[in-house]
This record gives C-alpha cells, structure tokens and sequence, in this order.
C-alpha cells in the first residue's frame, strides 16, 4: 500500500482553510448581529450590521450545502 502524502497534504490544507474561512465567517455574523443591538440600544439604524449578519449566515449555509452534495454526489 503506497499513500499518496502530497494528495494527503493537499486535502488537510483544503480542509483546514475551508475550516478557518467558516468559523471566520460565521464570527463576523456573530459580531454583525451584536453590532445590530448596539446600535438599536443608541437609537441608530442597524439595517446595514443585520443585511451584513444575515448574508454572512447565508453563505455559511451555502458552503456547508455545498460540502454535503459533493459528499452525497
């Protein structure tokens, strides 16, 4: 059995930036939302830090959809 280590090392590289790009995108959400109750508390629109949340969910949701059908097909 001969491991193909540059396929392998290709793959974790992938992976660990596929990760990193998520988690980051989803704190960005995270701070977009708490962003949005700051500014309702100070009397401000917050339209702009919730669109921002919300299309930052969005695409968090598309990657991992996209992850699941290159699994399934």
């Amino acid at each position: 059995m001969k491991i193909d280590w540059a396929a392998l090392g290709s793959v974790f590289g992938v992976s660990l930036v596929a990760t990193v790009a998520l988690v980051a995108l989803f704190t960005l959400g995270i701070v977009g939302l708490s962003k949005q109750e700051q500014a309702a508390a100070q009397g401000g629109s917050a339209v702009l830090a919730r669109t921002g949340a919300y299309a930052c969910f969005a695409l968090c949701a598309a990657a991992v959809a996209y992850g699941i059908y290159l699994i399934v097909v």
